[in-house]
């Protein structure tokens, strides 16, 4: 074999380590720099994965019955049917408020439907401040036609009384009388026990009623007396107002006995004067 001088050795060895460095360093800065790049990105898709996901809602039952079909509660059932029956208040209710402002906005639209036979005239009578003035509070409708009443799911839909259509917004009514009409003889100490009366006629009586002409009706019951197949959406109420003095003198009252009947005798308005 042919012997190798100590240079060609060095040669050798020098150039053995330069192919060895080239080679680690081309491995270094191709290989694991995309090899680390993908781990970061794997790793960071498996933490998003492994989140818990969000509890749904949509099976949560409120305590104390169901909320609605089978298994519901009883007192859920009464609830439901007692909403569609009443015109809900809450608290002091002024002449701008929604429940007021929706039954005006009834009022209106059965009005202009049927006239004034579906219109009847609402009186207050305030015992502990004058027991034979009553006072003209406004008009409460209701609808004639049973082709278009509002009714819920489960009863069949009648033709509201009169009657149905004071008891239905009696606290509505009240409400507004003592606390935005005539506070002076409705309000504070004389708002306990007032009573409502009814025109025993349809139309527009006050004039009639001005002049002993018709009688009044007073109104009782409460929600019980209410059938089953009425809807609060198929009667409406015009609030009276009042402008300049009624404000401060007070607007239309008229004075009728225990009944409700005139204590005066009839008599006709000069025209005329």
């Amino acid at each position: 074999p042919t012997l190798l001088t100590m240079t060609q050795i060095h040669l050798f060895i020098a150039l053995l380590l330069s192919c060895c460095l080239l080679q680690k360093t081309s491995s270094f800065s191709l290989g694991p720099t995309i090899s680390t790049s993908r781990r970061t990105r794997s790793s960071d898709s498996k933490l998003f994965a492994v989140k818990p996901p969000k509890k749904s809602k949509k099976n949560k039952k409120p305590a104390g019955g169901g909320g609605g079909g089978f298994g519901s509660s009883s007192a859920d059932a009464s609830n439901a049917n007692n909403n569609s029956k009443v015109r809900s208040v809450s608290g002091y209710q002024g002449s701008g408020t929604k429940p007021l402002r929706i039954a005006a906005n009834t009022f209106d639209a059965l009005r202009q439907e049927y006239g004034e036979d579906a219109c009847h005239d609402i009186y207050v009578r305030s015992p502990l401040n004058d027991a034979s003035t009553f006072w003209f509070v406004g008009k409460v409708a209701r609808c004639m036609d049973i082709t278009k009443l509002e009714s819920s799911s489960t009863t069949v839909a009648i033709i509201p009384t009169p009657h149905d259509a004071v008891i239905s917004q009696k606290r509505l009514i009240l409400e507004y009388a003592k606390r935005q009409l005539r506070p002076q003889n409705m309000g504070g100490p004389f708002s306990e026990g007032l009573e409502l009366w009814i025109a025993a006629s349809s139309g527009d009586r006050e004039m009639d009623a001005v002049q002993n002409k018709i009688s009044l009706d007073h109104v009782t019951g409460s929600l019980a007396s209410l059938s089953d197949g009425f809807h609060v959406a198929n009667v409406g109420y015009n609030p009276e107002i009042y402008v300049g003095d009624e404000v401060t003198k007070g607007g239309l009252r008229i004075v009728r006995d225990e009944e409700g009947k005139p204590v005066k005798p009839v008599f006709e308005i000069n025209e005329s004067v």
